[in-house]
């Protein structure tokens, strides 16, 4: 876990583990976070991949030894806010590891072919990539393309 004695960065985002990996997933409000999340987590679940939210919109991340881990904050662990509902409880992992940030952006700022870019996040460079905000139907199998999961093993 990260170190103690460092202070977490209280973060606008939401993150989910995909078997041993873990996915950032920024943007502004209403850009889709937890959708995608959502999305990944049941894609996952039919699939027989573990799969968990770690924390939706807020997030504590911090650096430790050269990999960002983001964990729950104690007062949402466990909850996804779904738009026009009051947040319900979900399963959940209080942490984990973060292997890759996905940034959703207005479609219009979204490369078609993305270079390899790494971005520090609580000081941490992480490989990220941009995606179309409000657009879990595309995002889905570019993540599982980029964390090489089925079908793109």
């Amino acid at each position: 876990m990260p170190d103690p004695t460092l202070k977490p960065e209280n973060i606008h985002a939401t993150a989910i583990l995909i078997g041993d990996r873990g996915v950032l997933i920024t943007g502004p409000s209403g850009a889709g976070k937890t959708t995608l999340a959502l999305t990944l987590i049941d894609h996952c679940r039919i699939r027989g991949l573990f799969s968990r939210l770690i924390s939706d919109d807020r997030l504590l991340a911090a650096t430790h030894h050269g990999r960002l881990v983001c964990r729950a904050p104690a007062t949402i662990a466990g909850l996804a806010e779904v738009p026009g509902f009051i947040p319900r409880p979900l399963p959940f992992e209080p942490g984990g590891v973060i292997d890759l940030h996905v940034r959703l952006v207005p479609k219009e700022e979204m490369a078609r072919f993305q270079e390899d870019i790494r971005e520090p996040v609580a000081g941490c460079p992480v490989p990220r990539i941009d995606l179309a905000e409000r657009n879990a139907v595309t995002a889905l199998p570019a993540v599982m393309a980029r964390l090489s999961i089925l079908p793109f093993s």
